[in-house]
C-alpha cells in the first residue's frame, strides 16, 4: 500500500498568478486539471480577503476536484525569534486568524517563519523562539492545527539550533517544514533534512542538481519513516512535472 502523496505549493506558480492567469480560488482546479495532484499548499499573501464567502468558494472548487486542502505558508506576519515580548507576542496573535482560516478549510497546518535577527545569540533566539511558539500553540491546539517552521534563513537554516528548539518546545502539533533548496556553500540541504526529517510534519520538495541527489534525499525521507506528503515547490510547471516524476519514480521503487 502506498503510503505518501504529492501535493502541489501555491508558490511553484507564483509568477503566473502575479501575471493575472489565474488566482487562489483556481488553485484547486490547476492542481487537479493541469497536474493531477490530490493535494495543494497555500501561500498566505495570495489570498484574495479571506471573508467566509470566499473561503466557502475555495472549499467547493477543492471539493469539487478531488483536492486535499493540506497547509497554509504563512509569511509578513512576523518573526518568531523577535527581540521584543510585544513583537513575540504580536506574532502569535497574528498567526491566530491563519490557524482559524486553516481549521476551516480542512489543512493540517501552517507553516512559519523563524530567523531571529542577525547576529543573535543562538541560545537567545532559542529561548525568545520557544516563547513564541508555546504562545501560538496554546491557541493553534484547540484547532488540531500543526505548526511548522520552514528554514528561511538565519537560525532556521542551523539544522541543531531547530532540533534543540524542537525539543525546548516539545509539543506533538510542532514540528519542522523541511525545503530542499539547492545546497549552496552556506548550507548543505542533505545534511539540514537528515538532522530534521525526524520532526517533519511535511516536505518542501524540490529537484535537485542532480536525479542522483534528488533520489538520495527521497530515500532518506523514507529510511526516516516518513510517509507524508511532498510538497511540490519547484518552479514552473516543467520542473513540477519532473519533480512528480522523479517522486513518484523513488517513492514506488521503496514501495516495492
Amino acid at each position: 500500500m502506498i503510503s505518501y502523496d504529492i501535493s502541489l505549493a501555491q508558490w511553484a506558480l507564483v509568477e503566473e498568478i502575479r501575471a493575472g492567469k489565474w488566482n487562489t480560488l483556481d488553485f484547486p482546479k490547476i492542481a487537479r486539471q493541469d497536474f493531477n495532484l490530490n493535494g495543494i499548499e497555500f501561500v498566505n499573501t495570495l489570498f484574495n480577503l479571506p471573508t467566509v464567502a470566499y473561503l466557502n468558494t475555495l472549499k467547493q472548487n477543492a471539493a469539487d476536484n478531488a483536492v486535499q486542502m493540506l497547509l497554509i505558508m504563512v509569511d509578513d506576519e512576523g518573526d518568531a525569534a523577535a527581540p521584543t515580548k510585544e513583537d513575540r507576542r504580536q506574532f502569535a496573535i497574528n498567526h491566530r486568524k491563519w490557524v482559524d482560516i486553516a481549521h476551516y478549510l480542512g489543512c493540517h497546518a501552517i507553516r512559519t517563519n523563524c530567523r531571529g535577527t542577525e547576529n543573535i545569540i543562538k541560545d537567545v533566539a532559542l529561548k525568545f523562539a520557544a516563547e513564541s511558539y508555546r504562545l501560538l500553540l496554546d491557541y493553534a491546539k484547540d484547532s488540531n492545527v500543526q505548526v511548522l517552521i520552514e528554514n528561511h534563513g538565519g537560525v532556521s537554516n542551523d539544522p541543531d539550533w531547530m532540533v534543540r528548539l524542537m525539543k525546548e518546545v516539545n509539543d506533538p502539533f510542532f514540528g519542522t517544514y523541511p525545503d530542499w533548496r539547492e545546497p549552496s556553500a552556506d548550507f548543505d540541504n542533505y545534511t539540514y533534512l537528515e538532522k530534521t526529517v525526524s520532526y517533519a510534519k511535511g516536505m518542501s520538495y524540490r529537484n535537485q542538481p542532480t536525479e542522483a541527489l534528488t533520489a538520495k534525499m527521497i530515500g532518506l525521507c523514507t529510511q526516516h519513516g516518513y510517509d507524508g506528503w511532498y510538497g511540490i515547490e519547484s518552479n514552473g510547471r516543467a520542473a513540477i512535472e519532473q519533480g512528480k516524476q522523479l517522486l513518484n519514480k523513488y517513492l514506488l521503487a521503496k514501495e516495492n
